[in-house]
């Protein structure tokens, strides 16, 4: 996939905060965000747009505010933590924190929110055909 498919299916998976999100996806369209910000910006400071087309910008914000809170908590989760830890953002220096969370490499093997994206197909087939022959599996073996 590319940087663009990215962005395009976090937008897809609008408000799905179930599952897992690989590094490259949740970066990549904060890549693409930040892109389309800046363009949003250049277009209104270089053609002397009126305030109330700033409208526009609030407008982009609202729309991917949701899409953006996703992809953070499907990263989380596939890092192995609960997408609680967003909130760890409002307080002082939590920021860092989170920054170093969503930095850190994918949680290796299925955890609690799903298999991992990096498998190959034939592992996941295989864990799912596990999971159908087990059923649920103990959440305490992930934590």
């Amino acid at each position: 996939m590319t940087g663009l498919d990215y962005y395009i299916s976090c937008f897809k998976k609008y408000a799905q905060f179930s599952g897992r999100a690989r590094r490259s996806e949740f970066w990549y369209f904060n890549l693409f965000h930040i892109l389309v910000l800046v363009g949003i910006f250049y277009i209104i400071i270089t053609l002397n747009i009126p305030t109330y087309f700033i409208a526009i910008l609030l407008f982009y914000f609202g729309f991917s505010f949701i899409p953006n809170l996703s992809v953070t908590v499907r990263r989380l989760h596939d890092t192995n933590r609960s997408g609680w830890w967003y909130f760890i953002s409002f307080i002082p220096l939590g920021s860092f924190v989170l920054l170093i969370f969503l930095l850190q490499d994918s949680y290796e093997g299925r955890n609690r929110y799903g298999l991992d994206p990096k498998a190959p197909p034939s592992l996941k087939e295989e864990d799912l055909y596990l999971d159908h022959l087990i059923g649920d599996y103990d959440d305490e073996k992930y934590v």
